[in-house]
């Protein structure tokens, strides 16, 4: 059994980095740290923990078991270490983090411009590092600590992950303009006459679309699917295609002439758009402090309250 006064604390922050990245570089730009100085970590950490911890494999550098035991309780540890020696409240005004949140490109366009720049004005040395990935992958992330909140569309999550709901979002259709009349709707046969873009983001098997239509005995003809919803409505341009997305992601679409956006012909289902954390970041200060702000720009507030919000 290691000696607890032999080991020192800053090894296991670059442990978390290391777990994090799997890639030494990368884990040196994060702890603003030389690349030999990672690699020493590294070598210490192997003969501490008598394991690799990372290896070699097929398109870079892979964990071992080992090491993913260890990403949950280094995780809790870590956090719970930074609030006991951290300061007794949050100051951001002063406050020097980095946060990791990760959000599809949907989450990107509708969140994070009015969250960063409440961030910006009231923290301006609080970093945001966003990063993208599936849902399930997204909800492993949170529960290892990997990243410190998710923003998605979740169901079930794995004990001590939170969630919190940011918006209600319902699916609307836009098409070229130039291919109905009086920038007018479609009803459901003209609908599925037309070929479709589906946005089908990573390992999502199942589309609500699609599922409420063969509910009605119907189904779409799919020309392109694509993994983004930033680029969707870009495809649609000069053709009759049809796109059903998310509302929020047509906003820029709707004050557009080439564009016709309208209500979907059939009753699709909304969905909840929300937050989920650790539990283990519950009692965090800075960690509160950016759901606060987070929650308030999901609602809908304006950027002076989401600011204002306890400093």
């Amino acid at each position: 059994m290691n000696n607890l006064r032999n080991v020192d604390l800053n090894l296991l922050v670059v442990l978390e980095a290391l777990l994090a990245e799997r890639h030494i570089s990368r884990a040196a730009l994060r702890l603003h740290l030389s690349q030999p100085a990672v690699s020493h970590a590294l070598a210490r950490l192997r003969q501490l923990l008598d394991d690799p911890l990372l290896v070699r494999g097929q398109g870079g550098l892979v964990l071992t078991a080992r090491a993913h035991e260890l990403s949950g309780p280094l995780a809790e540890a870590l956090a719970q270490v930074r609030i006991l020696l951290g300061p007794s409240g949050f100051q951001p005004a002063t406050a020097r983090r980095t946060f990791r949140l990760a959000m599809s490109d949907y989450g990107a366009m509708v969140v994070l411009p009015n969250l960063l720049r409440a961030v910006r004005k009231a923290a301006p040395g609080i970093e945001l590092v966003v990063t993208q990935g599936s849902r399930e992958a997204m909800s492993a992330q949170v529960a290892d600590g990997e990243v410190d909140l998710a923003l998605g569309v979740f169901v079930y999550q794995p004990e001590g992950v939170r969630m919190a709901a940011l918006f209600e979002e319902q699916y609307g259709c836009a098409v070229d303009a130039a291919t109905v009349r009086d920038h007018g709707r479609l009803d459901q046969v003209a609908y599925l006459a037309r070929s479709h873009v589906l946005v089908a983001a990573h390992s999502e098997k199942v589309d609500p679309i699609d599922a409420a239509i063969a509910k009605h005995g119907g189904r779409r003809k799919i020309a392109c699917v694509v993994p983004h919803w930033s680029v969707a409505p870009a495809l649609i341009a000069g053709t009759n295609l049809v796109l059903t997305t998310a509302r929020r992601s047509l906003a820029a679409l709707e004050d557009d002439p080439r564009f016709a956006v309208f209500e979907p012909p059939f009753a699709f289902p909304g969905f909840t758009f929300s937050a989920i954390w650790h539990e283990r970041n519950d009692a965090d200060p800075g960690h509160a402090w950016l759901r606060e702000r987070l929650l308030a720009v999901g609602a809908g507030q304006g950027l002076d309250e989401a600011i204002s919000l306890r400093g």
